[in-house]
């Protein structure tokens, strides 16, 4: 996914247009509330990180604003679309990549990519340009006729990154994406992150600090299903070790 080379300073907001909106998302499971009143936004052109400790209700709220979940109460918009009442339009503008997302293992990258494509609409030159496009930006050439079932963690991950920008949608939502991958792969995708951030609003979930001063210019972090900080990066610290400090502060039981 490209050589490794000098980290680029985060990209900045190029406009106020919102693109990701959770407007007071909560899931409720019996008593349990797995997130109360969540609510942020996200401007085009923004790559935002969205932290929290292990069953914070990170993926739940992910699951809510792509529409896998459906809240219990509030409301979900992309790109101006209502999750809720407007599913097909919100999808055209939108990438997801759950973590450990289900693939069709019997397929190989190509041809799953290909099928993939084909229900989303796309056909002809402009399919085979798309599909030539993600598998260089995924380096996936050297598996793409292998069948997903033989594949390494790290390129299944990558099968799935290559599904979440095949329609070349406006924004993106991966969740945990250098999951599984080694530090080269895992700068590649860092790179990758930098270059869309160009054109496309990112919400990334990820636990890695150094992935977040590496890429993003904001943190939404949430704790017990709650928002907890909203703010720069450089507001949860001026380094690893402060935002690591500042981390585990806002995260403890009882945190404010």
């Amino acid at each position: 996914m490209g050589s490794v080379k000098q980290q680029a300073a985060p990209a900045t907001v190029v406009s106020t247009e919102v693109m990701i909106e959770a407007r007071g998302l909560s899931k409720f499971y019996g008593d349990f509330a797995a997130t109360r009143d969540v609510s942020f936004s996200v401007p085009r052109g923004q790559v935002c990180a969205f932290l929290g400790p292990n069953g914070a209700g990170k993926s739940t709220t992910m699951k809510m604003l792509t529409g896998f979940l459906a809240p219990s109460r509030g409301e979900a918009f992309i790109a101006g679309h209502s999750i809720a009442d407007q599913r097909l339009a919100a999808s055209e503008h939108l990438g997801y990549l759950p973590e450990n997302g289900p693939l069709y293992v019997e397929m190989t990258p190509e041809s799953l990519l290909t099928y993939m494509g084909e229900v989303r609409g796309l056909s002809g030159d402009y399919l085979a340009g798309r599909l030539a496009w993600v598998a260089e930006k995924c380096s996936l050439a050297e598996v793409w006729r292998k069948p997903i079932a033989k594949l390494s963690r790290g390129f299944r991950q990558r099968v799935g990154m290559a599904h979440a920008m095949l329609h070349d949608p406006a924004v993106l939502i991966p969740d945990e994406p250098t999951s599984g991958l080694d530090p080269n792969q895992v700068q590649g995708v860092r790179e990758l992150i930098q270059e869309l951030a160009e054109t496309k609003t990112i919400l990334l979930s990820t636990h890695i600090l150094q992935e977040v001063r590496a890429v993003c210019s904001r943190v939404v972090l949430i704790n017990n299903g709650r928002v907890v900080f909203d703010g720069p990066t450089a507001g949860l610290g001026q380094n690893e070790v402060e935002m690591e400090e500042n981390f585990r502060r806002k995260t403890t039981a009882g945190s404010n």
